[in-house]
């Protein structure tokens, strides 16, 4: 039995993931915050999350997956104010198109996508227990806060030396972001401030505000999948504070572990440079999509680094994942119209292209070196190809293969794509044929020039020819 070994940033080891008793898995990713559209740095950690939970599924593990959708903090509300309408009305555009960008890029679908906003009785009741445990305080300005001196195990996610990292003069922060080097007693619930809040706050028996956003989180996750959950993913970048504020407060709630295995993505970069608006390097998926690349191309791109290696962005690297997933779709039109009734078996080859791909998943979602294993079967396949040595049924069973690696892949193309050819260039195809049957060679390469001139190359099969837009 195969087995899938995960690397758990909080032991920094790669780990067997098991279930505890017959219950299905169950993991939070964290999802995003809808005051724009998410950029390609954000959709790198949902196509890796995807990527996990079709693995996961792939090594026969049922699961309950749960992304949360912040739909109130600081941007939101800045949003809403600047553009003089409800929250409400400002996010929802921005949730459409995330979804839009999900279907987009064949991310699948999971148990539930919570909004903040509905979660907001779970999290004041988080808060009274806290305040009630000892673990949390009415400041100054009537927000409440975390007391980070009250949980003595603050840092083991992100393994810092918090007695290296930078204090704030009030020792606490208000803000929902912070400085990744500054530590400080973070925010509960916000009190309300009529400047900054405008009519966007909700009752408590703390007074008028709104939740932190690390308090979000941690309500949506532990009402949903319960006190303890088996995984949690997201980028790097929210390792600390933002998941480490998470563990803090969840723990002293309940009195029990939070996560069991956590999973972080790294970052990526665009031609080598942190993605900036003022670099001119700063992309939507729409902004990609404008340029003529397809989701399934963009898919690929961000799967070819490793999710904990740094990933290079560049549209040469998307001009390069075309070529690729295109090779892939030639070779699955070759398979379709193979009809040659006997041939070799393939048999060892499929098996063996089967085992390095699940061996690769199971070791830490290794996606590139599942790619490794899927292209060597594409060479060996098109040589068979090449001498006619594949059958129709083995190109059967070699379709049914790659449909099953797409199934953790989600980007190979391997439905066959409707084109329409027009009638003009038909007609120059059976006058071709006509001339070679009659062997008039020099009329044949006239109408294959014509084709030619009409953007398509000739393929003389055992079916008989077949035209392909050239690309």
């Amino acid at each position: 039995m195969s087995l899938l070994r995960l690397y758990n940033t909080e032991s920094r080891r790669l780990e067997v993931i098991k279930r505890l008793g017959a219950e299905p898995l169950t993991m939070y990713t964290c999802g995003p915050t809808i005051y724009h559209f998410v950029h390609i740095g954000n959709l790198r950690t949902f196509v890796f999350e995807d990527l996990l939970r079709r693995t996961i599924l792939y090594f026969g593990e049922p699961l309950i997956h749960v992304m949360n959708i912040t739909d109130v903090d600081d941007k939101t509300i800045k949003g809403a104010l600047a553009h003089k309408t409800t929250l409400q009305e400002f996010v929802e555009p921005y949730r459409k198109a995330f979804f839009e960008d999900l279907k987009s890029l064949r991310i699948q679908p999971a148990e539930h996508y919570p909004l903040a906003t509905d979660y907001i009785p779970e999290m004041i009741k988080m808060i009274q227990k806290l305040l009630g445990k000892g673990h949390a305080y009415v400041g100054k300005d009537q927000s409440v806060y975390f007391s980070i001196d009250s949980f003595p195990s603050y840092g083991k996610l992100s393994h810092l030396v918090l007695d290296e990292l930078q204090t704030g003069a009030s020792e606490r922060v208000e803000a929902d972001e912070y400085d990744k080097e500054h530590v400080a007693d973070f925010v509960l619930w916000k009190a309300y401030d009529p400047e900054r809040d405008g009519s966007i706050y909700w009752e408590s028996p703390f007074g008028k505000g709104r939740p932190g956003w690390h308090i979000e989180c941690s309500a949506m996750a532990t009402k949903l999948l319960g006190e303890t959950i088996d995984i949690h993913v997201g980028g790097v970048d929210n390792m600390f504070p933002h998941h480490e504020n998470e563990i803090a407060q969840s723990e002293c709630c309940s009195g029990h572990l939070f996560v069991r295995y956590w999973l972080h993505s790294e970052h990526l970069v665009v031609d080598g440079k942190k993605m900036s608006k003022s670099l001119g390097n700063f992309y939507t998926l729409r902004d990609l999509m404008q340029k003529g690349y397809t989701g399934a191309e963009v898919r690929y791109l961000l799967m070819q680094a490793h999710y904990r290696t740094q990933l290079n962005f560049t549209l040469q690297g998307l001009d390069a994942a075309r070529h690729s997933l295109r090779r892939i779709e030639d070779l699955v039109t070759r398979l379709r119209n193979c009809i040659t009734p006997h041939g070799e078996s393939i048999d060892a080859m499929l098996e063996s292209a089967r085992t390095r791909f699940k061996q690769a998943l199971g070791e830490d979602v290794a996606i590139p070196q599942a790619l490794a294993a899927l292209f060597d079967l594409v060479r060996e396949l098109n040589t068979l190809c090449d001498a006619d040595k594949l059958s129709q049924q083995k190109a059967q069973q070699a379709l049914e293969l790659f449909a099953e690696f797409d199934s953790v892949l989600g980007c190979l193309p391997l439905q066959p794509q409707e084109e329409v050819i027009s009638e003009e260039v038909l007609g120059f195809l059976e006058q071709r044929e006509k001339a070679r049957k009659a062997k008039q060679w020099q009329e044949a390469d006239k109408y294959r020039d014509l084709i030619l001139q009409q953007g398509y190359i000739i393929e003389d099969t055992k079916a008989g020819p077949r035209l392909k837009a050239q690309r």
